[in-house]
């Protein structure tokens, strides 16, 4: 049976877990794949700084390699951040899946140009920093946001009424932009994806199912990361990480994260 697990970007308690779970009702997978979600146990609040992507890495590479220990098959990252993605493919043998850029690689298959659909400005630059990163700055049409605070836990639950006419309006003007497909710009925003794609004229990408199907593919393909892209670390300090982490969440626990 494959495992997957689901890396996601927040210390949840089984509680703020829930929600995220529901991403897996927007996606038909094999009857024998059994996904687990996994939430880090220290990380950024927010996702909106260079010095949250930093502690998002060193968290994310933590939670992975625990992961990989424990058996599973896969790993997706459940951040279109794509934390910690390229430091896990240095370390682990099993497919590690990015859902910012499957997302953007997707929307290419499917398009000539991509936009950005997010919820937040505070996000904007973290999809610079990953479209720099790829080289796909020049195929994306725009990114564009409502410029709602999110909620990271409850996600889009009860805003409903006021949030997904405004992603439609935004939706529209990527269009505009000259935009073939729309990714989604965070899997927090999953629960709008069936709204918008009732109410678009182009493809709407859903970055978290995205990843759990392509993580489907890649086990049944015998696939994973090549290690000429991805060398192992001639010295390999996890204990270090283990150890950093460890501090982090205990320091978070006492409530002396800050």
């Amino acid at each position: 049976m494959p495992r997957v697990c689901v890396l996601v970007p927040f210390p949840f308690d089984e509680t703020g877990l829930v929600n995220r779970r529901t991403q897996q009702e927007s996606v038909v997978l094999g009857p024998d794949m059994e996904v687990t979600y996994k939430p880090l146990k220290a990380g950024p609040a927010l996702y909106d700084s260079y010095h949250d992507y930093v502690l998002a890495d060193l968290g994310m590479l933590e939670a992975g390699v625990e992961a990989a220990e424990e058996g599973f098959d896969a790993i997706c990252i459940d951040t279109m951040s794509d934390s910690g993605a390229n430091a896990l493919r240095s370390v682990l043998d099993i497919p590690v899946i990015a859902p910012g850029k499957a997302s953007f690689l997707t929307a290419l298959m499917l398009g000539h140009k991509f936009s950005v659909l997010t919820q937040w400005d505070g996000w904007l630059a973290l999809y610079k920093k990953g479209l720099q990163e790829y080289g796909l700055t020049h195929l994306c049409a725009s990114m564009r946001s409502i410029n709602v605070p999110p909620d990271v836990e409850n996600l889009l639950g009860g805003k409903e009424e006021d949030v997904f006419p405004k992603l439609v309006e935004a939706g529209l003007r990527c269009v505009e932009d000259g935009a073939d497909v729309i990714c989604l710009g965070s899997t927090t925003m999953h629960q709008a994806h069936a709204h918008l794609v009732a109410n678009l004229p182009v493809p709407v990408i859903n970055p978290g199912p995205l990843t759990y199907k392509l993580a489907e593919a890649l086990i049944g393909l015998g696939l994973t990361q090549s290690r000429t892209a991805y060398p192992r670390p001639n010295v390999e300090k996890l204990a270090v990480v283990r150890a950093m982490v460890a501090a982090a969440a205990e320091a978070q626990d006492a409530g002396t994260a800050y």
